[in-house]
Formats: C-alpha cells, structure tokens, sequence
C-alpha cells in the first residue's frame, strides 16, 4: 500500500492517508472511526432538534441507541445479502467490518422498522419522529462516505472531470477496476494509478444539500409531524443516489440481473415520496 490519493486538476495530492492505525497494539479501522463519528454526531443533531420542537430530546437518545445497533446489522446483512455469491464462500467474514460492507438502504430500512416500534412502545407520533430524525440520518450519511474514502472503495469508472481522483492500483480491490480505468493506468513515479469518479465525494457534497434543505423545512414548521420532511429526504437522498449509483463500479445486483439494486430502489424511492409529498399537498388545498 503506498497510501497516496491523487485529485490532479484540483492540484491535490495527499501523500500518506491511513485505512487504520493502531493504540497498544490494536488495530483501528479508519472507516470505524469515521461511521462512529457520523453515529454520534448525527444523534447529537437529532435530540437538539427535538428539544428546539418542543419534544424531549431524552426520548431520541434512548431511540437513537436502539435504531444505530439496528441500522448497523440491517446494512450489513443488505450487504451480505446482495453480495452471497462471495460470502457464500466466505462465511467466516460476514461478521467482519473492517473492510467496510455496510449498505446505506439496508440501515434506512432498519432504522425506520425501529421507529415503528419504538414509536408504538412510547406511543410517540411516528411521522414527527421520523421527521425530527430525517436531518441527523442524512448528516450521518454525509459524514459517513469519508469512511468509504479511507478505504479506497464506492468510486465511479474513468474520468477525466475536474474532481476526478487517482489511486494506487495496490491500494484497491481488483475486481473494482474496470477496463476503462485500465485503458487510462497512469504511471507517476513509478507507481500505477487508476482515475475514477470520486463518488464518495458526490455523496457526501448532494447529502450536505440535503441536510440544510431537511434543515429548513423542519424548523420552518416546529410542530412538523405529517411527514413533509422524511418523504422530502426520501425524494431528494433517492434522487441523488439514483444517478451516484449510475457511476460505481462496486454495485449490488439483482440476483440474476445486471440491475443495481440500490438505484433499483432510488427509482422506487423517487416514485412514491414524490406521491406522498403530492397527496399531503391535495389533502391540505382540499381542507382549505
């Protein structure tokens, strides 16, 4: 591993970033690190959200230890799952997180099952709690692509655009580089680079638009409990990840199918929140 990340047009070169580093002899993923900080930092946001709501921000403490434990094992088995024709053969890494495998659909889904429950448990309003968690989950998720960074994983194919990134080929998996990507190796100092789409970027950069956006909407209405903020994240994380997901070369198929199954899931994403924010538009002019 030679550790350098490369950003040529941008006229930045990073020469040593670390993927882990180790405190009395243990070894600590980067990746960890940085999901750890987007968990905590993510929580903190939601509970100060419910306090400036008028709801009790000790209430979203006791769901976000929950939904985080449930998100966390629901993207990972995502994951696993998408991905059995090599855990298939690989049990004994299932459990294994080091190396990153954690899907970002997977914990979505996890976390608003958990709600459900907590909600029904606490007799809470389960769309104002879905509301009042939607800004923390996506700053979580913005935060949360820099672990992909560490890890040299969740690129785009060959480019040649102004954000375009250069990676050691030796510090990447080989079944991620594409054709394309070798069509255009660069050799720099006598080391082989690939220049992809740094799509953790992207994500990370649409999420932040997201966040302020999801931001706006619920301290615009502080009673916000019908919904209009989680469906807004839903249409715009969809829509986002929808074209992201166009670019990667580390998707999720279909068993079966050349279909990525997250963006699969954008589309339906996009459909049916874009629906819901229409119907609660109808229903409001029709009550007027």
């Amino acid at each position: 591993m030679t550790g350098t990340i490369r950003f040529p047009h941008l006229g930045i070169t990073l020469p040593y970033v670390i993927k882990s580093f180790s405190i009395g002899g243990f070894e600590i993923a980067c990746y960890g690190v940085v999901l750890a900080f987007a968990m905590v930092t993510g929580l903190l946001i939601v509970m100060r959200l419910a306090d400036c709501t008028g709801q009790n921000g000790d209430d979203y403490f006791d769901f976000g230890l929950i939904a985080i434990v449930v998100s966390v094992i629901c993207a990972r088995i995502y994951y696993v799952v998408f991905s059995w024709d090599y855990y298939s053969s690989h049990l004994s890494e299932i459990v294994n997180l080091r190396q990153g495998g954690l899907a970002i659909y997977g914990g979505v889904i996890g976390g608003i099952v958990t709600a459900a429950v907590f909600c029904k448990v606490r007799e809470m309003n389960y769309l104002q709690v879905l509301d009042t968690a939607a800004p923390g989950l996506v700053w979580g998720q913005m935060i949360g692509r820099w672990g992909n960074f560490f890890n040299r994983e969740a690129f785009g194919d060959y480019t040649d655009g102004l954000f375009a990134m250069q990676l050691p080929v030796s510090d990447v998996r080989s079944y991620e580089i594409t054709s394309k990507m070798m069509e255009h190796l660069q050799n720099i100092d006598g080391i082989e680079y690939i220049q992809v789409h740094p799509t953790f970027l992207y994500e990370s950069l649409w999420n932040l638009g997201v966040f302020v956006i999801l931001l706006i909407l619920l301290l615009k209405k502080k009673e916000s409990s019908n919904g209009q903020v989680v469906f807004s994240y839903l249409l715009l994380y969809g829509a986002g990840r929808f074209w992201i997901e166009a670019l990667r070369t580390d998707q999720l198929l279909l068993p079966g199918t050349q279909m990525p199954v997250s963006q699969l899931l954008s589309g339906v994403l996009v459909v049916v929140a874009a629906a819901l924010l229409l119907g609660r538009k109808r229903s409001r002019n029709t009550r007027r």
